[in-house]
């Protein structure tokens, strides 16, 4: 299967980018990289003011129309607004569309030379995957990766509620971990969700997101939700934070700073039945950070694994090796590109927490 930037260096058509941003920087320094160029930007019309995106006009796509006679669009920004998918999907229908993978986090683009590299990982990971509709969405989020087409996207596309009915074991979650809690969207979802519910802990490392998680909980009088203004990591300390109040605020990175902590830190030796792990690329660390508490009281799990391209095999056989029983389910949600790809970790045979 050739990979699309392979393609791209051959096809000989204007290449245009749908964006703005970042996605679309990383898009275009990548092609550069290739010896390519980008012929033009275009946005929504409602979003295009006569402003320029390095160094070209950002045009309306029916300028696009008027100006090339034959080229292929590269979608550069991530959404799972329906409406704005099925504008995505409706410009597949009519033009050459691709939604290029680039990794959230940094790191190699995910083509031929990455797959082949890691080829045994891949299969290994497949192999782990305990029913077959994880495995479809294993091999269609492959070929997504390597060709960048949206219709692999649609084939690996799963139904929200089916992960509650049917991976999950809703009526077992009495104490969850919330590790990156964003404004409070985990735990609104645990309350829902988990008839049971009785203690959460959250952690959040950006300022204005744990601002609007604290005012959830204290407006709703949640005593049982437990707060900390921190990132979860491998170990305590501190690391430099990008105070950004956006979703996609890591460890790692930017002028600011924030805590860090192991969950088994704050856990001590409290019992936790299942763990979500959403941490803009630091799930590996997160992991490491809590590995006392999966041990001790074999937790279900929810694994983000999209925020980087080995995470897709990398974090399953991390978890594989840990001997814990697990079966390994995995789950997308509808987004464009391949974002909100979860692993859902079940532990087997698993007795309820006493403490």
């Amino acid at each position: 299967m050739t990979d699309l930037w392979t393609y791209l260096e051959g096809c000989r058509k204007d290449i245009v980018i749908y964006g703005m941003g970042n996605g679309a920087d990383k898009i275009a320094d990548e092609l550069e990289r290739r010896g390519l160029s980008v012929a033009a930007y275009f946005a929504s019309d409602d979003f295009v003011r006569g402003q320029s995106f390095r160094g070209l006009r950002v045009m309306k796509f029916s300028e696009i129309r008027e100006a090339f006679s034959n080229f292929v669009i590269l979608i550069a920004f991530a959404s799972s607004l329906p409406d704005v998918m099925a504008r995505m999907y409706e410009l597949d229908a009519e033009f050459e569309v691709y939604a290029p993978d680039v990794p959230v986090v940094g790191g190699a683009v995910f083509d031929s030379v990455f797959y082949e590299e890691h080829k045994e990982s891949f299969e290994k990971a497949r192999m782990l995957l305990a029913d077959e509709e994880s495995r479809e969405i294993f091999d269609a989020i492959l070929a997504y990766k390597l060709t960048g087409k949206l219709c692999y996207l649609k084939q690996a596309t799963s139904s929200y509620d089916e992960v509650f009915e049917k991976v999950l074991n809703v009526d077992r979650y009495e104490r969850c971990a919330d590790l990156g809690a964003y404004n409070g969207d985990s735990v609104r979802e645990f309350l829902k969700k988990f008839p049971k519910v009785r203690s959460i802990v959250s952690l959040e490392p950006d300022r204005r997101n744990f601002k609007k998680l604290s005012a959830f909980v204290e407006s709703e009088e949640l005593r049982f939700v437990e707060c900390h203004h921190c990132a979860a990591y491998s170990h305590n300390g501190e690391m430099a934070f990008s105070q950004s109040g956006n979703r996609n605020a890591r460890a790692g990175e930017g002028k600011g700073s924030v805590a860090v902590r192991t969950l088994d830190s704050i856990l001590g030796d409290r019992c936790v039945d299942y763990i979500k792990y959403d941490v803009e690329g630091s799930e590996y660390e997160a992991l490491v950070g809590s590995l006392s508490a999966i041990r001790a009281h074999r937790p279900d799990l929810l694994v983000s694994v999209y925020h980087r391209n080995e995470d897709l095999f990398s974090l399953i056989l991390f978890l594989d090796s840990l001997d814990c029983q697990y079966r390994f389910y995995l789950r997308r949600f509808p987004y464009v590109p391949a974002w909100d790809l979860n692993l859902y970790a079940i532990a087997e045979n698993r007795k309820n927490c006493v403490k």
